[in-house]
């Protein structure tokens, strides 16, 4: 799966949520702290990590890589 941003990044929970990966915020934040997210291969906990195009994250068994359309 891919997610297109307009901006610069994207933030981790931000990310989650439009993958429809999670219903909300809240939900995020708990997966995410509980260790559940992996970002370019390496678990991260932040909440706020940011995203840039050609970065990936993965929950569960579903992988998301960043994209930008300003390409």
């Amino acid at each position: 799966m891919t997610i297109t941003i307009r901006d610069d990044y994207i933030k981790l929970g931000q990310a989650l949520k439009l993958a429809n990966l999670v219903p909300d915020g809240a939900a995020a934040k708990m997966e995410i702290t509980s260790g559940l997210v992996k970002v370019n291969g390496e678990t991260d906990t932040r909440r706020g990590r940011k995203l840039y195009p050609g970065d990936t994250f993965t929950y569960h068994s579903e992988t998301c890589q960043i994209i930008s359309n300003q390409e």
